[in-house]
C-alpha cells in the first residue's frame, strides 16, 4: 500500500504539517515527562491547602485558589492537547495511541484530585456564594462563578465523583477512541484505489455522477462491513450517558448540553421547531437543484454536486490568499492573527493515511495557542472549511486572555466566529465573479453549506432525540433498528426532492459528533443563523461593527452568551430570532431561482 494519498493531484497542501513544538517537541520531551510527573504532585498540594476549606476562604483567598486552579487546568490541558493533536495525524501510530491513553489517564487523576472544588463550591449556600460571585477581588471571575452554579443540583459527592471520573477511562473515552481508530484505518476500494474516509466522501463533490455512484458504494460497503463494531460503540456510550443522565438526575438526554451551552430548553426548542418547520425551503431549492442538474431523479449521492461540470481545483497557496484577503479586509488585526497560523505552522492540512477525518480547531490551552486541523482537497469547500476553522483560531487566540476558566465558550456561540469567517470568504468570492453562471455555482454552493450548517444539523439533531429515547426505552438498538430511525429523519428533511437510497440508512454510523460530543449538531444551526443576523447588520451598520466583532470574541466564556450578542444590537431569546435568520436563507434561493430563470432566458 502506497504511503502517499491515492488523489493524483496536488494541492500543496500535501506538505502542511503542523508544528506542535510550542506544546511539547515529541512523546519523549523532558518537559512533557517532567510535566506528568509534576502535575499530580501540584494537585495534591492544591488539595492539601485548600480542601475542607473553602466555604472559609476570603474573597482575597479565593481569588489565589482559583489563580492556583487555573494553572493546574492550564498544566493538564497542555499535556492532553498535544497528546490528541499529535494521534489524530496518525491515528494508527501505537506510540501516540498510548500517549492519548495515559494522557486520559492522568486527566482523571486530576479531575479526582481537583473535583472537590467543584462540589465544596456547589454545597455553599446561595447567600455565602452570592457575596463570593459579587466580591471586587473575585470580579474577573465572576462569570464562571455564577454560571457554575447552575449545576448545583446535578453534582454528586466527591467520592461519586472522582469513581465517574476514574470508571470514563476504560469507559466512555476508551469506547470514542476505538470509534475513531476504527475510522482513521478504514479503506474505501475505489476504482482500484485505497482511500481514506475523507478521501472517499470528497468524490461525492465532485461533478461526475459516475463517480459520486462509486463513492457511495465504496463508502456504504465499509461503513456496512463495521457495522456490527459501529453498532455496538453507539450501544455502549448511549446506554453510558443514560446511566450518568440518571445519576445526577437530569431530566433528559440534553439537558446537560444546554447547561453547558448556557442556553435553555425552552430557547433550543424554538431553534429546532422553527428549522424544522422550514423543511419545505430545503425541499424547493433540491427541486431547482435537480433541474440544474438536468436529472430527472435526485439521490442522496448528488445532493453536493456542482452544477459546474469539472470544477476547477484550488490550490493551498490560492485558499490562502482567499482567506487572508477576507480576513484582512474585514479587521487588519483579524488578518495579522490569521497570518501567524499560516507562518508558524498552526496548522495541519495534508490528507495522509491513517489520520482521522473532518476538521476542527483546538483551543490547546490559553498559555500556548490554537491550532488548526483540516484534510484540503483542492474544493471550494475546503476553502470554506479552512476559513471555518481559522474563524474558530482567532476566537480562541483572542479569548485566551480569558484564562482557563473563561476562554472557552459555549458551543451555541463557538460556532459565530466560524461560520461568520466563511461568510467573509464568500461573500468575496461572489463579488468578483461577472459570469452570471459562475455566480449561481457559488450560490449554489453556499446553500448546499448552509442547508449542511442549519437544516441537516437539526435534523440529525431529531436523530440523537430519537437514538437516546429509543436506547432509554426499548433497551439495546440493532443496527436496523438505528438505520430506520435515521430514515425518518432524513426523509422528513428531504420530503419528495431527493429520493433516499436504502443504502444512505447506515450512514449514521461514522458521524463522530453523536460520541465525541452528544447534542452538540444543534450548536451548527444556532451558529449560522446567528451568523446571518449578524451579517445582516454589518451590512445595514457597517461602522464600528468590525471593532465590536472582535471585543465579541475576545471575551470568550466571560458572559452570558445572550448579553454578549446583545452587544451587537440581537435577541438570541426571542423566538422570532430565528424566524429572522431563516429570512435570510430563503433570499439566498430566491437569488438562485432568479439568477436561474435569467440564465434559462438567456
Amino acid at each position: 500500500m502506497s504511503d502517499t494519498p491515492s488523489s493524483e493531484k496536488k494541492t500543496g497542501a500535501e506538505t502542511i504539517n503542523w508544528d506542535l513544538s510550542d506544546l511539547y517537541t515529541s512523546t519523549n520531551d523532558p518537559e512533557l515527562l517532567s510535566d506528568k510527573k509534576e502535575i499530580l504532585n501540584e494537585a495534591e498540594q492544591f488539595a492539601a491547602t485548600y480542601k475542607g476549606k473553602i466555604s472559609g476562604l476570603s474573597a482575597k483567598e479565593f481569588c489565589e485558589m482559583l489563580e492556583k486552579y487555573e494553572t493546574l487546568q492550564d498544566k493538564g490541558g497542555k499535556i492532553g492537547s498535544f497528546a490528541y493533536l499529535q494521534w489524530s495525524t496518525d491515528t494508527a501510530n501505537a506510540e501516540y495511541g498510548k500517549l492519548v491513553q495515559e494522557s486520559n489517564e492522568l486527566g482523571s487523576e486530576l479531575s479526582q484530585k481537583l473535583v472537590f472544588l467543584d462540589v465544596e463550591w456547589l454545597e455553599l449556600s446561595e447567600d455565602e456564594a452570592q457575596k463570593l460571585i459579587d466580591a471586587p477581588e473575585l470580579s474577573k471571575y465572576k462569570h464562571y462563578l455564577e454560571s457554575s452554579r447552575r449545576y448545583k443540583d446535578h453534582v454528586l459527592k466527591e467520592e461519586q465523583e472522582q469513581i465517574l471520573s476514574a470508571k470514563s477511562v476504560t469507559g466512555r473515552s476508551a469506547w470514542v477512541r476505538f470509534f475513531d481508530e476504527t475510522l482513521g484505518a478504514a479503506k474505501f476500494e475505489l476504482d482500484g484505489k485505497e482511500l481514506t474516509e475523507q478521501e472517499a466522501l470528497s468524490k461525492l463533490h465532485e461533478s461526475d455522477r459516475e463517480l459520486r455512484i462509486r463513492a457511495h458504494a465504496s463508502l456504504t460497503k465499509t461503513f456496512k462491513d463495521l457495522g456490527r463494531q459501529l453498532t455496538f460503540v453507539f450501544n455502549t456510550l448511549l446506554a453510558d450517558k443514560a446511566t450518568n443522565d440518571k445519576l445526577r438526575q437530569y431530566p433528559s438526554w440534553i439537558t446537560s448540553r444546554n447547561l453547558s451551552n448556557e442556553t435553555d430548553d425552552a430557547t433550543v426548542d424554538a431553534l429546532v421547531n422553527a428549522v424544522t418547520d422550514q423543511y419545505p425551503l430545503v425541499q424547493r431549492y433540491y427541486k431547482l437543484k435537480r433541474d440544474l442538474l438536468g436529472l430527472d431523479e435526485m439521490f442522496d449521492y448528488d445532493r453536493y454536486a456542482p452544477i459546474i461540470q469539472n470544477e476547477a481545483s484550488i490550490s493551498w497557496d490560492e485558499a490562502r490568499e482567499m482567506v487572508m484577503d477576507s480576513y484582512t479586509e474585514f479587521h487588519p488585526e483579524m488578518g495579522k492573527i490569521t497570518g501567524y497560523f499560516f507562518e508558524k505552522n498552526w496548522i495541519d492540512a495534508a490528507i495522509k493515511p491513517g489520520k482521522r477525518g473532518g476538521a476542527y480547531s483546538a483551543s490547546t490551552v490559553p498559555s500556548v495557542h490554537p491550532y488548526v486541523f483540516m484534510n484540503f482537497d483542492g474544493k471550494i469547500r475546503d476553502v470554506q472549511t479552512l476559513a471555518h476553522e481559522l474563524g474558530h483560531g482567532v476566537h480562541q487566540y483572542l479569548s485566551r486572555q480569558q484564562g482557563a476558566l473563561q476562554a472557552g465558550t459555549p458551543l451555541t456561540t463557538a460556532e459565530t466566529a466560524s461560520v461568520f469567517g466563511e461568510m467573509l470568504v464568500f461573500q468575496n468570492l461572489l463579488k468578483e465573479l461577472d459570469d452570471p453562471k459562475e455566480k449561481l455555482a457559488l450560490l449554489i454552493g453556499k446553500i448546499d453549506d448552509t442547508i449542511a450548517t442549519v437544516f441537516r444539523q437539526i435534523s440529525m439533531n431529531r436523530f440523537e432525540h430519537a437514538m437516546h429515547t429509543a436506547r432509554r426505552e426499548e433497551g439495546e438498538l440493532t443496527t436496523d433498528r438505528f438505520s430506520e430511525l435515521w430514515m425518518e429523519q432524513q426523509k422528513a428533511l428531504y420530503g419528495d426532492s431527493v429520493s433516499l437510497t436504502e443504502e444512505y440508512g447506515i450512514w449514521w454510523s461514522y458521524i463522530p459528533h453523536f460520541l465525541h460530543t452528544p447534542g452538540y449538531v444543534y450548536a451548527y444551526a444556532f451558529g449560522e443563523l446567528l451568523v446571518l443576523a449578524l451579517y445582516e447588520e454589518f451590512k445595514q451598520r457597517p461602522d464600528g461593527f468590525a471593532d465590536k466583532y472582535l471585543e465579541l470574541l475576545s471575551a470568550g466564556g466571560s458572559e452570558w452568551p445572550h448579553d454578549l450578542v446583545a452587544k451587537m444590537g440581537l435577541d438570541i431569546r426571542d423566538p422570532e430570532f430565528w424566524a429572522n435568520g431563516l429570512k435570510s436563507f430563503e433570499k439566498m434561493i430566491d437569488e438562485a431561482e432568479q439568477l436561474s430563470g435569467e440564465l434559462k432566458n438567456k
